[in-house]
C-alpha cells in the first residue's frame, strides 16, 4: 500500500476525547480516497496528520513504506513531498496564473519551469489562461489552477480539503468528475475531505465514513450504500429508514417478518439468535420500496419532494412506521393519499434495535 494509516490517534490538549481515535486505512498508489462525515468528526484533523501538520499520540502513518508519523518519529510537513489544495484555493492575487503554478518550482531552471507550467495547465484544461490573474477566472477555473499548482512539483501524495465548498452546488459534482479525470490522467494518489456525499461518490475509489473521531467503514461507494458496516453509516449514507423486523428460523430457512411483508433475499442476514428474541431493525432504502397500486400493503403520503425525474415520498404505514420511496414523477399523488407499496430488497441489512 502507498499510504498506510495504522491505529492513529490525535488528541488536542483540553479536549475530552481524541479528534482522531484509532483510525486505520490504506490507499494504493494511483487511487483516490475520500473522508466524509459530519462537521467535527475528525476528517480534517486526519488529513492534517497525514500532511505532517499534526503529531500522532499513538499509531503511525507510512508513505511509500516509509514511516512519516509515529510517537517516536515525525517527518516535518515540508519533507513529505505532499501537495495540498485548500478550501479558499490560496492563489496569489498579484501573480498571473503561470506564476501561481510556478510558485513551487524554484528548484527547476527557467526553461524546465516554464515547460512544467505548460504541462500541468494543459492537464487541467487551462493552457490558454497562463497570463490571466485569479480575479479574471471563474470559481471552477480558480480551483483547477490551485490543482495545477499542487500537481506541478509532482508530489507523492495530494491532499484536498473540501476544495469545492466555495462553489455553487450545481458545479460541485461536475467539477468532482473533472478533477477525478485530471488526477487519474496525472497518475496521482490523493486523499480528499468533503461533507458532500455526491462529491465523494463522484471522485473516490475508496470512501471512509467518520464519526466522533472514529472511522466506521473504509470501502467503495456501492458497499457503503448497500452493505453498511454500522448503523451510523447506514443512517449517514443515502436515504433510508430503520423498520422493526423479526427474524425466525423455519427448518433450514430464515424468514424476516416486517410490516411490508416477509423479506426473502436473506443470504447475508444473521440468524435469529444474533438479536434478543430475533427482534431487530432492518434497513429499508428509498429504492427498496416500490410503488405498486396492486400491492396489499398501503401507506399514506406524509411528504413529497420533487426531484425532476422522481419524487421522494415519505410514507406512513398503518402500523405507524414510516418509510421513504423513490417514485417516478409521473406518479404525482396528493399529500394524505393512500398508495400501494411493496418491498424489493436485494439483500437484507439488519441492526440491533435502539
Amino acid at each position: 500500500m502507498f499510504l498506510d494509516v495504522s491505529q492513529l490517534r490525535v488528541h488536542y490538549a483540553g479536549r475530552s476525547r481524541p479528534a482522531v481515535d484509532g483510525v486505520s486505512f490504506s490507499l494504493q498508489a494511483g487511487d483516490i480516497g475520500v473522508l466524509i462525515g459530519p462537521s467535527g468528526c475528525g476528517k480534517t484533523t486526519l488529513l492534517r496528520a497525514v500532511a505532517g501538520l499534526e503529531r500522532a499520540q499513538a499509531g503511525s502513518i507510512s508513505l511509500a513504506q516509509q514511516t512519516v508519523s509515529s510517537v517516536q518519529n515525525h517527518v516535518p510537513a515540508e519533507a513529505r513531498r505532499i501537495g495540498m489544495v485548500f478550501q479558499d484555493y490560496a492563489l496569489f492575487p498579484h501573480l498571473d496564473v503561470g506564476h501561481n503554478v510556478a510558485f513551487g518550482l524554484t528548484h527547476l531552471k527557467p526553461a524546465a519551469r516554464q515547460q512544467r507550467v505548460r504541462e500541468v495547465l494543459d492537464l487541467v484544461g487551462l493552457g490558454k489562461v497562463q497570463l490571466r490573474h485569479p480575479h479574471e477566472l471563474s470559481g471552477g477555473q480558480q480551483q483547477r489552477v490551485a490543482l495545477a499548482r499542487a500537481l506541478a512539483p509532482e508530489p507523492r501524495l495530494l491532499l484536498l480539503d473540501e476544495p469545492f465548498s466555495n462553489l455553487d452546488v450545481d458545479l460541485r459534482e461536475r467539477l468532482a468528475h473533472e478533477v477525478r479525470g485530471i488526477l487519474k490522467l496525472a497518475g496521482a494518489t490523493a486523499l480528499f475531505v468533503t461533507h458532500d456525499q455526491l462529491e465523494a461518490f463522484a471522485i473516490g475509489d475508496r470512501i471512509g465514513v467518520m464519526h466522533e473521531g472514529r472511522l466506521h467503514q473504509w470501502d467503495d461507494a456501492y458497499a457503503l450504500y448497500h452493505r453498511p458496516a454500522t448503523r451510523f453509516v447506514a443512517d449517514f449514507i443515502g436515504h433510508g429508514v430503520f423498520a422493526r423486523a423479526h427474524i425466525e428460523q423455519h427448518g433450514n430457512n430464515v424468514v424476516v417478518h416486517t410490516a411490508l411483508g416477509d423479506l426473502t433475499d436473506i443470504e447475508e442476514c444473521p440468524l435469529p439468535n444474533a438479536y434478543p428474541g430475533g427482534v431487530c431493525d432492518v434497513l429499508l432504502r428509498a429504492d427498496d420500496i416500490v410503488h405498486d397500486d396492486a400491492a396489499p400493503v398501503k401507506a399514506q403520503i406524509l411528504r413529497k419532494a420533487f426531484r425532476g425525474s422522481e419524487f421522494l415520498y415519505t410514507l406512513k404505514l398503518k402500523t405507524g412506521e414510516t418509510v421513504v420511496a423513490h417514485v417516478p414523477s409521473h406518479h404525482d399523488h396528493a399529500l394524505g393519499e393512500w398508495i400501494g407499496i411493496r418491498a424489493e430488497v436485494d439483500h437484507v441489512v439488519t441492526f440491533a434495535r435502539e
